[in-house]
């Protein structure tokens, strides 16, 4: 039976300590990751592993290294024009904080449960959907954004490349690569996450992608800014993760 334990052995916590630390510092170095990212990267990945294990955890690396690592793609020519591949490394570099507040939403408190009545694997689809839509808009904002002729996502006109709610094809299937990297972690290292489960968390990836860019092209800017945007977004794949696997009996 999958159980959130928060009564954990010691040598987990100094694993996490190690680990967290190590990767924090390696982001850091490599500019992947701002000052106030890295250290809430830390607190989310020790409490992931510590709370959730190690299966948990991975889906979390796994998006901090890739995302960091994308954002880096041909660089220079993200950097050309007016900047706008500066503001989506930035983006990537904040990302870590997005991703805590929609996946603690999300996911509740992650307390043990015998505490709560709700089963823990809500909150192990809450927490999967959460990370597949944000390795999902990473992919998808770091490849597609180098590819001309992007359209609004609510019109489908064509605008400059980096236009926020701008989509390309070659960043929606970005995006479902990136969710489905996401999705085979799951179902490889969490017992209660298979095929169907998989599935139901390439859908939370699509969903936090597709919130993104709409919000991106209705409300950013002026209603709330690409933090909030990100954070809707997570939050949404998050509930839509809890909602799937009730309502498809994964729980």
């Amino acid at each position: 039976m999958f159980v959130l334990d928060p009564s954990v052995a010691t040598q987990r916590i100094a694993v996490a300590l190690v680990v967290t630390a190590v990767l924090g510092y390696v982001s850091y170095a490599l500019d992947t990751a701002s000052l106030p990212g890295m250290l809430t990267g830390i607190l989310l990945a020790l409490l992931t592993i510590v709370l959730g294990g190690y299966g948990w955890f991975a889906m979390l690396v796994t998006f901090f290294g890739l995302g960091g690592l994308s954002s880096k793609y041909r660089y220079e020519e993200k950097l050309s024009g007016d900047r706008r591949g500066e503001r989506r490394g930035q983006r990537q570099r904040e990302r870590p904080r997005e991703l805590d507040r929609g996946a603690r939403r999300g996911s509740g408190d992650r307390r043990e449960p015998s505490h709560i009545a709700v089963d823990p694997v809500l909150f192990l689809y809450a927490f999967a959907g959460a990370v597949a839509a944000a390795m999902t808009d990473t992919f998808s904002s770091e490849f597609g954004g180098l590819y001309d002729n992007p359209r609004l996502i609510t019109t489908f006109r064509r605008v400059e490349p980096g236009t926020d709610g701008a989509v390309t094809w070659q960043g929606v299937a970005a995006g479902l690569v990136g969710a489905g990297i996401i999705a085979g972690i799951a179902s490889v290292l969490l017992a209660p996450v298979g095929t169907v489960g998989a599935v139901a968390v390439v859908v939370c990836g699509l969903v936090g992608m597709t919130v993104d860019s709409l919000l991106g092209a209705t409300v950013e800017g002026t209603v709330v800014g690409n933090q909030g945007v990100n954070m809707l977004a997570t939050l949404t794949a998050a509930i839509t993760g809890a909602v799937l696997a009730l309502g498809g009996g994964l729980v």
